[in-house]
């Protein structure tokens, strides 16, 4: 029996387009100012560093900002990127400059599985702080109520099925008793190969007949979802 779900953001509980094609290029256009104005901030200045630990040379400071810049349009799952980018974000969703996307579906059932005492968790390559920006700023208002916990890069890639070992042990189930539901069949490969239950969102996509996950085209359609 499943007594845990772990989900997905982009393109499982969210539109792709929504990161895509406005918070992406949100934090493109922000990210330079912002970074000037806030260098000497601690938790800024620490996340300086690990963009030049990560780009494994010692940079300007406007050679940080052009190498977030490089990141952000190659689209690099890079964890001091992720956590610039929730910092960036608050400032817009505070200001009413965009609402957190969420499919009225998903809210729907895991409005449900909560009501029936599901433990519910996010694993996302966004930071654990942009996803609860995310889930706190909806039409629906604040869903950050749903999650008992939030996971993210640093935990470890989300193709590593050693990140799903981890993610188990934390939630501290059975692997076969976690549901994870995902757009991406990679990460649902590492998730069953850490033995958690898998589910494929295909949303407006087509069926994969040769796939080894159950696949449903939203929420509704999960089989089984009154767990």
């Amino acid at each position: 029996m499943i007594k845990a779900v772990v989900t997905d953001i982009e393109g499982t509980t969210s539109s792709l387009s929504f990161v895509k094609d406005v918070l992406f290029p949100y934090a493109r256009t922000h990210i330079g100012d912002y970074l000037r104005q806030h260098a000497d901030d601690p938790r800024v200045a620490s996340l300086i560093e690990d963009v030049k630990k990560e780009a494994n040379q010692e940079l300007s400071l406007e050679r940080v900002i052009d190498q977030l810049i490089r990141w952000i349009d190659e689209d690099k799952k890079i964890t001091p990127l992720k956590s610039l980018q929730g910092m960036l974000w608050e400032s817009g969703y505070k200001n009413g400059d965009f609402q957190g996307h969420i499919y009225e579906d998903a809210k729907e059932v895991l409005e449900t599985w909560h009501k029936q005492g599901l433990r519910l968790y996010v694993y996302s390559s966004g930071s654990v702080y942009a996803q609860k920006l995310l889930f706190g700023y909806t039409r629906y208002g604040d869903l950050n109520y749903l999650f008992s916990g939030y996971f993210d890069t640093t935990i470890g890639a989300k193709i590593d099925s050693h990140s799903y070992k981890k993610i188990v042990e934390t939630i501290n189930l059975a692997p076969e008793q976690i549901l994870f539901l995902s757009d991406i069949e990679k990460e649902l490969d590492a998730a069953a190969e850490a033995g958690m239950k898998t589910i494929w969102l295909v949303r407006g996509g087509p069926i994969h007949n040769d796939a080894s996950h159950a696949q449903v085209p939203d929420f509704l359609s999960i089989p089984g979802k009154d767990m």
